[in-house]
């Protein structure tokens, strides 16, 4: 039996999860009177990010469950928020490319996509799924686990943590103009890099030498902010050296 900190925690996480989901179309609601074709953008990331969970979580850890009982079960529920970057970040860049849209819109998904995850991650603490690993005794940091009672390293609360302070920097960098166009690979390399270290704290199944699943797609999402920073960067120079 997972810990829980609610009894309801199923319905919670579920819960959240829509709230995030609502809350990220709502704000990009204002987008879309600039230009319908941001629906199909926003539409683009949501399937791209639902597809991308659900495929980086099986390659991630879900074939471990082949032959077990409980392998559809984890087909079903198992999704990872490193596939759903992936996955985002595909589904919008194939959409813009089918339509034609050539503007930025990575500013607007960095501000609102650490908020969702964090979300998220509240939900992981309600549903009792994504734990730390155990801690040798407890400190006021550590949870308890319900069905052990032994101290966990809190990787939901850090995860949580991590992600608010990316909406508030994120935030700012908006507000103050800061590096205009490249926020969202800012995200994806800081997560990535986050998300590597955080893993040898949560408790996930280590496929070679100590190494998780995860920590392969976090150095690949780490990998993909870099690749479309130096892109978006060639792309601003030749658009400068043309207006020149």
């Amino acid at each position: 039996m997972p810990h829980q900190l609610f009894p309801s925690g199923s319905a919670i996480y579920l819960l959240l999860m829509l709230v995030a989901l609502i809350g990220t179309a709502v704000w990009w609601s204002r987008r879309f009177r600039s230009d319908a074709r941001l629906v199909q953008v926003f539409a683009g990331a949501v399937i791209g990010a639902f597809v991308g969970a659900k495929i980086a979580y099986l390659l991630a850890e879900g074939w471990l469950h082949w032959g077990r009982d409980d392998f559809w079960f984890q087909v079903a529920n198992g999704k990872t928020i490193l596939g759903a970057l992936f996955g985002g970040y595909a589904g919008v860049e194939g959409v813009k490319r089918l339509i034609g849209y050539r503007q930025p819109t990575g500013d607007g998904f960095a501000t609102v996509a650490p908020l969702g995850i964090a979300l998220g991650r509240l939900g992981c603490l309600a549903h009792g799924c994504c734990l730390g690993t155990v801690c040798e005794s407890a400190h006021w940091f550590t949870v308890t686990d319900d069905a052990t009672g032994s101290p966990r390293w809190p990787a939901p609360v850090a995860e949580l943590v991590f992600n608010l302070a990316a909406f508030v920097v994120f935030f700012l960098l908006r507000r103050k103009g800061v590096l205009p166009g490249q926020h969202f690979h800012l995200y994806l390399m800081g997560y990535g890099l986050f998300r590597f270290a955080h893993e040898f704290a949560r408790e996930t199944p280590r496929i070679l030498g100590g190494v998780s699943g995860y920590q392969a797609l976090a150095l690949g999402v780490f990998a993909l902010g870099i690749w479309g920073y130096r892109k978006r960067s060639r792309q601003s120079r030749q658009a400068l050296g043309e207006a020149n």
